[in-house]
């Protein structure tokens, strides 16, 4: 069954209406905002919890939980709501349009979650890339101070809140929570050691919660309609709605806000027209952004869209960013493209990532061609287990994952590639050591 328009949070997600505060407040935002906060602190995080409602960031951490690290009773700090828009994901794209054509939605969620956590003060991070974004964002804060809902006496509630937005300037490893703090801070964004986690020294050394925009902003709808409305959504563990971002190699590329656990195939086929050439000539599918291991044809048929679910195929829900590829696809190739971007992106921090994914980008730069040994294919396995999981933040884990995937997936391929190489040219010269290479 799809998700009926009366269950859709985000009813102005293609812009077909004015984003405004009038408009949004005829679609239900700002309504009686107060009351919610009346009902104080513990009951919205317990709300939240009651949902299930997890980050829709790509960690997938309980959103409730995570709220509830948050100090009860100040020590004189103050505390902070950051919002993560950084939104640098490849094939990620729904914070974007949640934020220009439905801000309010965002900005009524930040009020709500900075009171649940004791917070006076939020920061949107929004990517510098998003500079139409950034207008309408700051123009609809405006609106909202105007209107009384932000500010002291916010929403006339009797909580004093203030939200500001804070433009990055490109890099990816900012959506890495504490490298956002650092990037607003000033400093360059760089991941810290954790702990100290930021809900006890975040931003400017207070507590500090960083949540995704998604995640904020479906948060007043939860409080209206109840915890159990939008657990009905979804399996066990894995509820609500999410916002899909749909592309590559189908017929109508879409952004599209579906229950949770809702077949790959049927999310495809219903709102995206299907894959291009039919289903049978699709080769395999990047479920959940860049960062996430491809699934071939034979596991997308059954997968179901949700966290557990394709943990369980060994991929990820991520963003929730899918990224279809048909037979056309040089397969390797798009991988050695991911492999090269995540090299980019690395922040230098930690030598496994400095040194191992520029290593990766290398050896798949020749596995397109078939320049390689049959044996290099198990080397450059064992390099990226080696990466995995031996730096301070998820930026290589990320970054060798999609390796992992074409291995586990199309090592047939990958061999034959190389065949076809020596059958052409010869044995290849043998590989330059990893340090000279």
């Amino acid at each position: 069954m799809a998700l009926s328009d009366k269950d859709r949070i985000f009813t102005n997600l293609y812009g077909l209406q004015p984003w405004s505060l009038h408009a949004a407040r005829r679609r239900g935002a700002w309504d009686n905002t107060a009351a919610l906060i009346a009902k104080g602190r513990d009951w919205i995080i317990e709300e939240v919890k009651n949902s299930g409602l997890r980050g829709r960031g790509g960690a997938g951490f309980p959103t409730g939980l995570k709220w509830s690290f948050m100090p009860k009773q100040s020590d004189g700090r103050p505390h902070y709501l950051v919002v993560n828009a950084d939104e640098s994901e490849p094939g990620t794209c729904k914070d974007r349009d949640i934020i220009r054509h439905d801000p309010h939605l965002l900005i009524e969620g930040c009020l709500l979650a900075g009171f649940a956590m004791g917070a006076n003060t939020g920061y949107i991070y929004i990517r510098g890339e998003y500079y139409n974004e950034s207008v309408v964002l700051e123009a609809a804060i405006r609106e909202a101070y105007e209107a009384g809902l932000l500010g002291r006496n916010a929403a006339r509630s009797g909580w004093d809140f203030d939200l500001h937005v804070h433009r990055g300037a490109g890099a990816y490893i900012c959506g890495e929570e504490t490298a956002l703090i650092e990037s607003l801070e000033g400093k360059k964004g760089m991941p810290r050691l954790k702990p100290p986690f930021p809900a006890a020294v975040g931003l400017y050394g207070c507590p500090t919660t960083v949540n995704n925009v998604e995640t904020i902003a479906v948060v007043p709808a939860i409080l209206r309609r109840g915890a159990a409305w939008f657990a009905s959504f979804g399996r066990p563990k894995n509820h609500g709605t999410k916002i899909f971002c749909i592309q590559g190699h189908v017929n109508r590329p879409c952004n599209v806000e579906e229950e949770m656990s809702i077949p790959l195939r049927e999310l495809i086929e219903r709102h995206a027209g299907g894959v291009r050439g039919g289903w049978d000539n699709l080769l395999a599918v990047i479920p959940g952004g860049s960062s996430t291991p491809l699934i071939p044809k034979h596991i997308c048929d059954d997968v179901l869209m949700d966290f557990d679910a394709l943990r369980d195929v060994k991929s990820g829900l991520g963003t929730a960013g899918v990224i279809v590829m048909d037979k056309s696809t040089d397969i390797i190739k798009a991988i050695a493209r991911l492999s090269k971007f995540y090299k980019h992106e690395s922040c230098g921090q930690c030598t496994p990532c400095r040194e191992g994914m520029g290593w990766v980008w290398r050896v798949m730069e020749r596995m397109v061609e078939g320049r390689a040994e049959i044996e290099e294919i198990d080397v450059l396995e064992e390099v990226t287990r080696r990466i995995e999981g031996h730096t301070i933040c998820a930026l290589a884990d990320g970054g060798v994952w999609p390796v992992q995937g074409l291995i586990r997936h199309f090592r047939p391929l990958m061999e034959e590639r190389i065949a076809a190489y020596r059958a052409r040219h010869g044995s290849p010269q043998p590989a330059l050591p990893m340090a000279a290479e």
